[in-house]
């Protein structure tokens, strides 16, 4: 049954934020003694981190110290370890410095993780290697998650209040919890072929609604846009299989590679003859192999097909010759015309005078 006694209480005023997470202090450990046993934690890191690791451990250190917790850095095994000691007063500061050596050792750089020692941020390493079996698919929907020059990135870590790292088959997200539970929707989404832009439509009306203090406890679904999917139409294949009519008769039985080799003649040849037989067909496909290499090697010393210049001074020059030639045909033609009609003339006069 619920409770029915709803006095107000004297300490409950209207300035008090009830959802602040107060500091843990020394005082709020009311033993005061140290823990019972040490709790340790260890990540393993990959070999170019070690350089990197090096350099900021000293600053790992101070930070890690002001909570109490011891850490080593083991460059032959390449491990980092965090442990609780006698000091330690916060049971929460050894899994705080446990996701700080995860994210290091996911590529996050030392001043962001070092965030996470505070008490209003969390941090979540999502898996997305094993959503997409194709590798191209899988690479093509990652880099949605970045975007053009990490703009789509950029949007989300805004929108969200949240740090995100995409890097191999993992995404290193840091932030509020409110936020890590919309990044991981909006990755899972992407790997699951729905892009992140109609997610950052969404949380960018939600940001305007929530300024508004008369919509507060109103529904928002009519103010959201609602996309629809579509069906694309795929590319047609190539090659269109063709239906086979149906037969209740069983395909023909190929041939084993005894009746070949009977139907050929080669099961009755001995050794000899068969090792004999090997060898030929080895040098025939030698030879053949050699001709074709013969042939690819010759196309190399094959001389292009140059254009041939023109010369505009010849081209006259041959032109003056053919006009100069037509004019003597014609000449010759023209006399030849005239001594005929001379000699017609002069066979015609000298018949008048015969009969006269």
């Amino acid at each position: 049954m619920p409770s029915t006694y709803n006095k107000d209480k004297p300490w409950d005023t209207p300035d008090i934020d009830k959802w602040a997470i107060p500091e843990f202090k020394p005082e709020d450990n009311a033993s005061g003694s140290p823990f019972l046993e040490e709790s340790s934690f260890m990540t393993l890191f990959p070999k170019y981190r070690e350089e990197y690791l090096r350099q900021i451990w000293g600053d790992v250190t101070k930070a890690l110290n002001k909570h109490h917790i011891a850490c080593t850095l083991d460059l032959i095994e390449g491990s980092m370890t965090v442990k609780t000691t006698r000091k330690t007063y916060d049971p929460a500061a050894i899994l705080n410095a446990r996701d700080l050596i995860k994210l290091l050792a996911r590529s996050v750089p030392f001043p962001q993780a070092v965030k996470i020692l505070q008490d209003d941020t969390a941090c979540e390493i999502i898996k997305i290697g094993n959503i997409v079996a194709n590798k191209e698919r899988f690479i093509k929907r990652r880099q949605r998650l970045i975007g053009p020059n990490g703009n789509t990135l950029k949007a989300l870590e805004l929108l969200t209040g949240c740090y995100m790292l995409v890097q191999g088959n993992t995404v290193a997200v840091m932030g509020p919890h409110k936020g890590l539970k919309v990044l991981r929707r909006v990755i899972e989404d992407c790997m699951h072929n729905i892009h992140p832009i109609y997610h950052i439509k969404e949380l960018m009306i939600k940001r305007e609604l929530a300024k508004r203090p008369e919509l507060a406890e109103e529904d928002w679904s009519r103010f959201l846009p609602n996309f629809k999917k579509r069906n694309v139409a795929r590319k047609k294949p190539k090659k269109v299989r063709e239906k086979k009519e149906y037969t209740p008769f069983p395909p023909v039985q190929t041939p084993r590679k005894i009746d070949l080799q009977i139907e050929s003649g080669e099961y009755f040849l001995g050794k000899k003859e068969k090792r004999a037989k090997e060898l030929q067909e080895k040098r025939e496909k030698q030879e053949e192999m050699k001709e074709l290499k013969e042939q690819e090697r010759a196309k190399d010393y094959v001389a292009p097909e140059e254009d041939v210049r023109e010369n505009k001074l010849l081209e006259k020059s041959k032109k003056d010759k053919e006009k100069k030639e037509k004019k003597e045909k014609k000449e010759k033609k023209e006399k030849k015309e005239k001594k005929r009609k001379s000699e017609d003339d002069d066979g015609e006069s000298k018949k008048k005078k015969k009969k006269e």
